[in-house]
């Protein structure tokens, strides 16, 4: 059994492994501040009424972008799944090569993309990430993590434009039916929905220009659902990328370990 805890800027995800397949999985707002027994809490019920417990795992692997909610987390693996985790970052041997100037740069939700996408598409691959920020990340045919391009999230220019502005309201995020709205809201609905589209369109081209040769786009995060239908830009629409990234992560090391 393993337990895979994925944490990135907004949300934090906690899924479980029987060995074969994914049989729950769980989110919460990330706070830098939450302990491991607050962790613990949380987790203990969510996991009595999927039929777990916090004893049944052998195995958890831990990919975070914030640094100081690390600590917490491998000390929830430790004091109550009795297990030492395998942290994406430190001692963790993903099996791809970093091709980037500085790859310690590199953010671990990127690589374990990286990984994820490889395993289920060949050939050049895109990879469109939407959350907190939104980024680009080009893998090569063999895996290899080339670079990309980190652009703000849609919700993340959403609260800007609210907050900047005294007059524009905080809206919802959706598809709007026309381009140009007839009011403020539709408006700025227009502006973010489309003008994201516009960035992803623009920003793929421009990399398969770049390139100069067929490349695979695959998107994928909390926000990408909403782009679905409302763009022939993108290939492949995968929820699943992330947690397919670690659990092969997992076995790459439980086979060297």
């Amino acid at each position: 059994m393993l337990l895979a805890i994925e944490q990135g800027n907004t949300n934090t995800m906690f899924a479980v492994h029987d060995g074969q397949r994914w049989i729950a999985q769980w989110r919460a707002a990330t706070e830098s501040t939450r302990t491991a027994d607050e962790y613990a809490v949380w987790l203990s019920q969510l996991l009595a009424m999927a039929g777990l417990q916090l004893g049944v795992f052998n195995g958890c692997i831990i990919s975070s972008v914030v640094p100081q909610s690390i600590f917490n987390l491998r000390n929830l693996a430790r004091r109550y799944l009795h297990v030492e985790p395998l942290v994406i970052g430190e001692n963790a041997e993903l099996g791809i090569s970093v091709r980037i100037d500085k790859p310690s740069e590199a953010g671990a939700d990127r690589l374990v993309n990286a990984i994820g996408a490889h395993m289920a598409y060949p050939g050049d691959l895109i990879v469109i990430d939407s959350g907190t920020a939104t980024t680009f990340d080009v893998i090569g045919g063999d895996g290899g993590f080339e670079g990309g391009v980190i652009a703000p999230g849609i919700n993340l220019s959403m609260e800007a434009l609210h907050n900047a502005a005294a007059k524009l309201p905080r809206v919802a995020i959706q598809k709007p039916q026309r381009v140009v709205g007839t009011d403020t809201v539709g408006a700025m609905q227009s502006g973010v929905f489309w003008g994201y589209i516009g960035l992803i369109e623009g920003l793929i081209e421009r990399i398969k220009a770049e390139r100069n040769g067929p490349m695979t786009v695959v998107a994928t995060g909390g926000v990408a659902s909403l782009f679905h239908g409302a763009t022939l830009a993108i290939d492949h629409f995968d929820s699943d990328l992330t947690i397919r990234g670690m659990l092969e992560i997992w076995r790459r090391n439980s086979k060297t370990g």
